[in-house]
């Protein structure tokens, strides 16, 4: 590069080539040149070093720049939601770069020295699982990379409720027909979900019911069951913090006589009979081709009129979470969103009669909105407990999940089945009206 030129200029015809004329953002480069954006200019993309490039060329896409992010070289500042959104909005995907734009890219990258090596990935990122997906052995691995960062961690993100799915943003007095009320919160939105899920079961109707909660996480639906409807409460999680927090947690609350945590696989339990099964935020892990098994496993551990409320993420049409993707390599390895359409089918070939389906979506949307708020304002806290690589990569990751419930192309339904006596009752009420 000659002395007079700077970093913008090489960077200026790949940025042109992916957003026009206007870029999104404005983006700032080493030397201290820059380019600036050309709308609203919602934030900037600051890029802190050739190794940021190094990155993106070595691993064209999502995953290239997903390293740059979490290694520091590439910074987004100004409101995370409106860059990321902004981004998305000049750039769905990489289709407009293709060909031309992997020239480009390497053009820029050898004028700017940045061919001479290929960087180590950061040390957050999760090495492709071996073995058969959805194996006992690689789901426990998965699962560990992605809860066993630190307790502590995930109760400043989650906040005192530890609860690490989709709150109901709803107010005391709503009937159901009202949006998600942003003004209520983070906690009685989660008291107001578990609320849901326990009405839902039934659990309201008669204390000491059976209840077994699939991945309990830190034991707070299993917490409130046992402290408010009298429940008693199986909790199983595969995650050892996870387990080790919950016991104590309901040891200081004092219901280890009506909650017990195992640290077991849902596949390993057999033999009991309960009145209700909660799976909140758990069957994202199980995949679609261990769907019917899971479903199968549940109806035999549910007695007549028994009730099993599956809370889950969904995507129309299903989709699976690529492993060279920043979610697949620094989030969630090996998970699956089915379709709504296709957990109801798998729940009936398994026996359940369907009897409700409710979509959250907004209201997970809400959810992460707060986890990003919380992250945020606790940020130094976050860095010494999980490192600055960690939090960096559950601030993008919340933040873009929230932009994707709220635009559509995320869903989040609990749908609630019943195993039907052989003479046909159910057990449940004729109407919606005893949940809300």
């Amino acid at each position: 590069m000659g002395k007079s030129a700077t970093v913008a200029a090489a960077f200026t015809p790949l940025l042109e080539l992916a957003f026009g004329s206007r870029p999104p953002l404005r983006f700032e480069f080493w030397d201290g040149s820059a380019v600036p954006s050309g709308g609203d200019d919602p934030g900037t993309m600051v890029i802190r070093s050739k190794d940021a490039l190094s990155h993106m060329v070595w691993a064209p896409g999502e995953l290239g720049l997903g390293r740059a992010y979490v290694s520091g070289t590439v910074d987004l500042e100004g409101d995370i939601f409106q860059v990321l959104r902004a981004l998305q909005s000049a750039v769905p995907g990489d289709a407009r770069l293709g060909m031309a734009g992997a020239w480009h890219a390497l053009g820029a990258a050898r004028q700017l020295g940045a061919l001479t090596r290929r960087p180590k990935p950061p040390p957050e990122e999760a090495r492709p699982p071996r073995g058969r997906q959805h194996t006992r052995h690689r789901d426990a691995a998965v699962i560990s990379h992605h809860y066993d960062v630190g307790n502590d961690f995930y109760r400043l993100v989650l906040g005192p409720s530890m609860t690490y799915s989709c709150a109901r943003f709803a107010a005391a007095d709503d009937d159901g027909r009202a949006a998600a009320d942003p003004t209520v919160s983070l906690e009685d939105a989660q008291r107001a979900k578990h609320d849901l899920v326990c009405r839902k079961l039934g659990l309201t109707e008669r204390p000491g019911m059976r209840l077994l909660d699939i991945g309990c996480g830190w034991g707070s639906m299993a917490m409130h069951a046992a402290s408010v409807h009298g429940a008693r409460v199986v909790g199983v999680t595969i995650s050892g913090t996870q387990a080790e927090l919950a016991r104590k947690r309901i040891a200081e609350a004092g219901l280890s006589a009506a909650v017990e945590i195992r640290q077991t696989d849902y596949r390993d339990l057999r033999g009991e009979q309960f009145d209700a099964i909660s799976s909140i935020g758990m069957f994202e892990h199980v995949g679609a081709n261990r769907a019917d098994e899971y479903f199968d496993t549940l109806r035999a551990l549910l007695r007549p009129e028994g009730r099993l409320l599956n809370h889950a993420i969904s995507s129309a049409g299903g989709s699976k979470i690529r492993p060279r993707s920043f979610i697949g390599r620094y989030v969630f390895p090996d998970g699956e969103l089915l379709d709504v359409g296709e957990v109801v089918l798998a729940m009936e070939r398994a026996g359940f009669e369907v009897r409700d389906v409710e979509a959250l979506r907004e209201h997970y949307a809400l959810t992460l909105r707060e986890w990003v708020a919380n992250l945020e304002t606790g940020w130094d806290q976050a860095v010494s407990l999980a490192g600055e690589g960690r939090a960096r990569i559950w601030r993008i990751y919340m933040a873009a999940s929230a932009l994707g419930f709220e635009d559509g192309g995320l869903g989040l339904h609990q749908v609630l089945g019943v195993i039907p006596t052989p003479q046909g009752r159910s057990g449940l009420p004729a109407t919606r009206r005893s949940w809300g």
